[in-house]
């Protein structure tokens, strides 16, 4: 990859993986396409590996489980896993399969490039409406955001379908952003500014944004879609997190990255399963297991404090603050120590009934893109908020499980296993 390259894919969204614990939303990435971001044929993959820390390839195809791939995607830039999504019109066979969707355990709901969109589902997907005008979306991330509208789409993954349920297409409405959603931070609208055709967030709530339904600065009601202002919306009318709303296997997700070496690997292929204990494949196997909060958040003790914590495959890099560490010269986003430095921490659940300890590498950024590889463990970068994000690196080599927050319903707290 060329400077260039780095600099406007990693410069312009990486930063949204940095861990903000006050956001809502945390991080993005990803992507490649065959021209206009989209194939003809469903993604389908497997369960596979363990919880062991060394979990195998994916073995055979599942009717609940997609292949995730860390390879070139539409920016070229490191760290950025992808599934390919089905989306299409309610009840109608107007469907598309997008490539190169970021899988972000970091968020909730599907949000889809309008660009990556053919003229033909961009049409046939409804758009919601709300006080008289169309519902859009202001999406907030640690420094962007991502502003359209709100569509209802039928959301198709392996064998899995969320049937008629509320998703954002970004970048449709450029005339209408409000300055609320400007000061918020930049607007990214493109594969190339958001680094993927669209964000795939399965983290552990069922929605984007509970309060919402009291007020809200992240969603809009747009008159003629043009004069947007602030509206409350109610949970049913908010971008959802899909594998919530499968008729079954809906419980929580697993996704398994095999291994890689101290300079990385050129790409990678792993497993995206849905549900956890509901299937011979997606058994409940980690050896730790963490109450958070109903964003995903854990407490972690980290370079003798305690801060927040979140297990976040959206975010490129492990993100923290550590003035020890000098920050590389050509890529200021990341981490350039003159050799490998190990760190832990340890991990509570938010109940304070539970704790891991973990341990990670920092290498140098700068060495590491400069192998031409995409897929790295060691890659770390400064925050631009307190706490620390264990982002895709953590994920390499481990099985990590995610159980959806079903309080409303009386069912399990959220919580997170490896």
């Amino acid at each position: 990859m060329t400077n260039h390259r780095i600099e406007s894919a990693l410069g312009q969204w990486l930063r949204r993986g940095m861990f903000a614990i006050a956001l809502a939303l945390a991080a993005c990435g990803g992507g490649g396409d065959n021209g206009n971001g989209a194939s003809n044929a469903a993604g389908a993959g497997s369960a596979g590996g363990s919880a062991n820390g060394n979990p195998s390839q994916p073995q055979s195809l599942a009717a609940n489980a997609v292949p995730v791939t860390v390879a070139h995607g539409v920016a070229g830039a490191p760290n950025v896993p992808t599934v390919s999504v089905t989306v299409c019109a309610p009840g109608t066979s107007t469907c598309q399969t997008i490539d190169n969707i970021q899988v972000d355990t970091g968020s909730f709901g599907l949000r889809l490039v309008s660009s990556a969109l053919s003229p033909s589902l961009a049409a046939a997907l409804p758009v919601s409406t709300v006080a008289g005008g169309p519902l859009a979306e202001c999406a907030e991330f640690a420094d962007s955001t991502m502003w359209g509208s709100v569509r209802t789409a039928d959301v198709k993954l392996a064998g899995e379908t969320a049937s008629a349920i509320p998703v954002q297409v970004v970048g449709d409405l450029p005339s209408s952003i409000p300055q609320a959603c400007q000061n918020l931070g930049t607007s990214v609208s493109t594969p190339d500014t958001v680094g993927a055709n669209g964000l795939l967030g399965i983290g552990v709530a069922p929605a984007d944004c509970p309060w919402c339904s009291a007020s809200s600065t992240m969603y809009y009601a747009c008159t003629n879609g043009a004069n947007c202002v602030p509206t409350a919306v109610g949970a049913s009318q908010q971008v959802a997190n899909p594998v919530a709303r499968f008729a079954s296997d809906n419980n929580g997700v697993i996704l398994q990255l095999p291994a890689v070496g101290a300079t990385g690997a050129p790409t990678v292929t792993g497993t995206l399963t849905f549900g956890v204990g509901t299937q011979p494949n997606n058994a409940f196997s980690a050896s730790q297991k963490l109450a958070t909060s109903s964003y995903g958040d854990v407490v972690a003790t980290f370079n003798g404090a305690q801060t927040g914590a979140v297990l976040d495959s959206g975010s490129n890099a492990m993100f923290f603050n550590d003035g020890s560490i000098p920050v590389c010269s050509a890529y200021t986003y990341f981490y350039c120590p003159s050799s490998t430095v190990s760190l832990g921490a340890t991990l509570t659940g938010m109940d304070g009934a539970s704790s891991a300890n973990v341990s990670f590498d920092v290498a140098n950024a700068t060495t590491l893109f400069n192998t031409g590889n995409l897929a790295f463990d060691n890659l770390a970068g400064p925050s631009g908020s307190p706490g620390l994000d264990l982002g895709l690196p953590f994920f390499y080599g481990r099985t990590v499980f995610y159980g959806y927050d079903q309080r409303a319903a009386g069912g399990p707290a959220p919580y997170v296993g490896f």
